[in-house]
């Protein structure tokens, strides 16, 4: 009869036991490591200079998180381009295709800039995308400005990037020399009137809309001051030191000039700021932080998701009298937008639970077939100058 194991032996057994499971794990956590997938994307240009490379970049980290110039594919004998990138599956992929900055991304054969292409990730496949002309190539596009227009260039603020900013004024302004205007401060200035230094080549229109909407007698006359980015622009236009300087910029040195030049109205009751994305954020933290200032915001899909949920702590930490300002906020409901509606949700609710009611210092719309883009603030941009400066 075998003798009982001791205490010791015991614990020899089981400290065994375990490591041998130990060897055991790599080959199991290897098969959850597989699930993964291949994606290889396959650029086929149509026309093609030889002394450029292809590039793709997107939202995905691995995409270059919008870098024109970062993640450059290999080109191939038959004249393609490759690389293959894993993925988990189910991942939601925004991306374009350039030759190394955004002045020669994929266009149109006619030169249209094309909207972002998005591909979910399910099974390891082969991704190809035909190219039928780079925006560098294409036929030079001709801006078209409905309305009196002026610049100011080269603008300089302490501790920010010089930039240009132009100011759009309305149809009785030269005709009524004694009348004074609201203004209307925006961001992403080049995007706003002029398709010839928007982004994508597609403006908010913004000159168009105000026209005929204060040609129907359904909104005053304002000036509008549109304020081009840099390439600062996502330091610029959040809670950084660069923030800062900019917003200070913008009430120190900027709204004093376009006062000094123009007939404003320059009280806060008349002074708005609208933005989107990014620029809807920075919309938000001035009218909030400097309602002496601004008494009205336009947020058109807010960044309001982590990393910049501060501005819905901003709102939960506050504590006094309903502050006097009014607030749009909208979003989309594809892409990017559908990924920025929690921090939407969210502010909303903060809001509401300040005091601010919708239909009077607080409204929402939600475009919920909208992607992210400059096309479609343009559709709806009526909206936010109708909450601010309608005719009731």
């Amino acid at each position: 009869m075998s003798k009982p194991l001791s205490m010791r032996h015991r614990l020899e057994q089981m400290v065994g036991t375990f490591c041998h499971l130990l060897v055991l794990l790599p080959p199991l956590m290897t098969g959850f490591q597989q699930t993964k997938k291949d994606i290889t994307f396959q650029v086929i240009p149509n026309v093609m200079p030889d002394t450029s490379g292809i590039f793709i970049t997107g939202d995905h980290e691995k995409l270059g998180a919008w870098n024109p110039g970062l993640i450059a594919l290999q080109k191939q004998p038959d004249g393609s381009w490759m690389r293959t990138f894993s993925f988990p599956p189910d991942t939601e992929l925004e991306y374009k295709i350039t030759r190394g900055d955004w002045q020669t991304e994929a266009v149109s054969e006619e030169g249209t800039v094309l909207p972002n292409s998005r591909y979910t990730v399910s099974k390891d496949d082969t991704v190809a995308i035909e190219i039928e002309n780079w925006k560098d190539l294409a036929h030079e596009i001709v801006g078209q400005i409905i309305g009196d227009v002026s610049y100011h260039r080269d603008l300089k603020g302490d501790g920010i990037k010089p930039r240009d900013v132009i100011v759009w004024l309305p149809p009785g302004y030269r005709t009524t020399p004694g009348r004074r205007y609201p203004v209307l401060y925006m961001h992403d200035g080049q995007n706003i009137i002029d398709p010839k230094t928007a982004y994508s080549h597609v403006d908010w229109q913004v000159d168009e809309v105000a026209d005929s909407l204060i040609g129907a007698d359904q909104m005053e006359e304002i000036i509008m001051v549109g304020i081009y980015n840099t390439d600062h622009r996502v330091a610029e236009y959040s809670l950084t030191e660069k923030g800062k300087a900019y917003m200070s910029f913008v009430i120190h040195d900027l709204k004093p000039l376009i006062d000094n030049t123009y007939r404003t109205l320059p009280d806060r009751k008349h002074t708005a700021v609208m933005g989107s994305s990014m620029g809807g954020l920075l919309s938000f933290l001035m009218v909030w932080q400097y309602s002496d200032i601004f008494s009205m915001a336009g947020c058109l899909s807010p960044a309001f998701v982590h990393p910049y949920d501060y501005a819905v702590d901003m709102v939960k930490r506050y504590h006094g009298p309903v502050k006097p300002i009014k607030l749009y906020i909208d979003n989309g409901g594809v892409g990017l937008d559908a990924r920025l509606q929690p921090g939407c949700e969210a502010m909303l609710a903060a809001l509401k639970d300040k005091g601010f009611k919708i239909g009077e210092n607080l409204q929402w719309f939600h475009d919920v077939d909208a992607e992210h883009s400059e096309r479609a603030w343009a559709k709806r941009v009526w909206r936010p100058l109708l909450f601010m400066f309608g005719k009731k």
